[in-house]
């Protein structure tokens, strides 16, 4: 007879196995996590997950612990490895179409981030798209067309010259910018939002003109869909151990 405590910790087994079997992108490509030791996010999404679930599980079938740690370990174990699975693979074309544009992209647990900064963007006091940032745009869209199950946030900022409601406008602008173009190029907008954040969340000082330099950007969040499924995973049967 397997017990409950048996029954969660094999749940979490199989799920961290399942990640360890999954391609990781970024192997013999020089981005992998300081001190990663091989493990795929997709492994690191799944193993938590299916821990969280089957804690889960079992606090809700009071009348059998064992069977609810398992089907809560498969249910979450699975949704959260599908979209770390997912995002892996975005995040490994995305760093290959914005190579050489001037673009960051950045990796923060379960989020890609894209940096896009001032001196490719937009002109000084201005909300008009530069020349040299359609290239990255048409890159960004060509992503979010093909892997369209996205949450999707653009945040605008500015340094902090002027007054704070001239630049919290502007980056509105800006942000709506972005967005209206991404969707002329056919992004579905469904998910998809803008937002102006001016002279918050400086990344650098902006006491010289370097750091008013980086503090002038625009900013592409990318995360999970509430609720929704990556990987087509269902729940299955589950054997309902003695």
């Amino acid at each position: 007879m397997f017990t409950t405590p048996r029954l969660i910790i094999v749940a979490t087994a199989v799920a961290l196995l399942a990640g360890c079997a999954s391609p990781n992108p970024y192997d013999n490509q020089g981005q992998a996590e300081s001190g990663s030791t091989g493990m795929s996010k997709t492994a690191k999404y799944g193993g938590l997950g299916a821990l969280a679930g089957a804690l889960a599980g079992a606090a809700i079938n009071h009348d059998n612990r064992g069977k609810g740690a398992l089907i809560g370990a498969a249910v979450v174990g699975a949704s959260a490895a599908g979209y770390g699975y997912y995002a892996d693979q975005q995040e490994k074309k995305l760093r290959a179409s914005m190579a050489n544009t001037g673009v960051e992209v950045q990796r923060e647990g379960d989020q890609i981030k894209l940096i896009m900064p001032g001196n490719i963007t937009f002109a000084t006091d201005s909300a008009n798209i530069a020349s040299s940032f359609y290239q990255p745009l048409n890159n960004l869209a060509g992503s979010l067309k093909e892997f369209n199950q996205n949450q999707i946030e653009i945040v605008g900022y500015t340094d902090s010259t002027g007054s704070r409601q001239h630049n919290m406008d502007l980056s509105q602008r800006r942000a709506q910018s972005v967005a209206t173009y991404l969707t002329s190029q056919g992004v579905s907008g469904t998910n998809l939002s803008a937002r102006g954040a001016g002279p918050d969340s400086p990344v650098a000082s902006n006491a010289d003109a370097n750091g008013r330099a980086q503090n002038r950007r625009v900013e592409v969040n990318l995360k999970a869909i509430p609720g929704q499924q990556y990987g087509g995973q269902q729940q299955g049967n589950v054997e309902q151990f003695p």
